[in-house]
């Protein structure tokens, strides 16, 4: 059964749909706008956040990003994304790193939120520098999330990084710039980021 995929084009949609084309999945699309169908009655049905991604697999729900690509390696394992035994640590530990610290840490910054030194115990993930430092350390050393091999870790990961980069909410550390220089040339990745934008081109012409 095809999956399908609920999204926007300038949404954490292209990271599903980067996942999607790296898996080879088989989709069926149908697009959102952030005004009457993403809250509309019939999608709040299925994610009652009213948010995108969403995909429906075999009459399941998978809603967030990191869920999402984690979902779509293990069903589709033969496109070889899923960590080894070995692997498995790092895989999940920077998978829900991106998802939580460093996720958080720079939303906050990008809304102005400060945390102070007696908060950030409370805070679960410190304070941004730090958060970034650890990250920075983590892509001097290894060239991917699982060392030396591309998994579904990257993606999620990956497209923190390169969304950070571009629009300027991590610093220009050399570390970042080179991966997310390795995962933009990839040919799933350019696949999935050509339809995205293609879309948003139209939206706004």
């Amino acid at each position: 059964m095809a999956i399908v995929f609920y999204t926007n084009p300038m949404s954490r949609g292209q990271i599903a749909r980067w996942a999607l084309h790296e898996v080879g999945a088989k989709y069926e699309q149908i697009l959102l706008d952030y005004g009457t169908t993403m809250k509309g009655e019939d999608y709040l049905q299925i994610n009652p956040m009213g948010k995108v991604p969403t995909i429906v697999h075999n009459d399941k729900v998978v809603t967030e990003g990191a869920a999402i690509c984690t979902y779509l390696a293990e069903n589709l394992p033969e496109a070889g994304l899923l960590p080894t035994a070995e692997e498995r640590a790092d895989y999940y530990r920077w998978m829900f790193y991106a998802a939580g610290p460093l996720e958080t840490a720079i939303s906050n910054k990008s809304m102005g939120f400060e945390i102070t030194p007696e908060a950030e115990r409370s805070a679960g993930y410190g304070n941004y520098d730090r958060v970034i430092d650890v990250l920075d350390q983590k892509f001097t050393s290894d060239d991917y999330v699982c060392g030396d091999r591309f998994t579904m870790a990257d993606v999620y990961v990956g497209a923190q990084i390169i969304w950070g980069t571009q629009f300027k909410t991590l610093p220009e550390r050399g570390s970042f710039i080179a991966y997310a220089a390795r995962l933009t040339a990839r040919a799933p990745y350019l696949a999935a980021k050509a339809i995205d934008d293609a879309m948003i081109a139209d939206t706004e012409s």
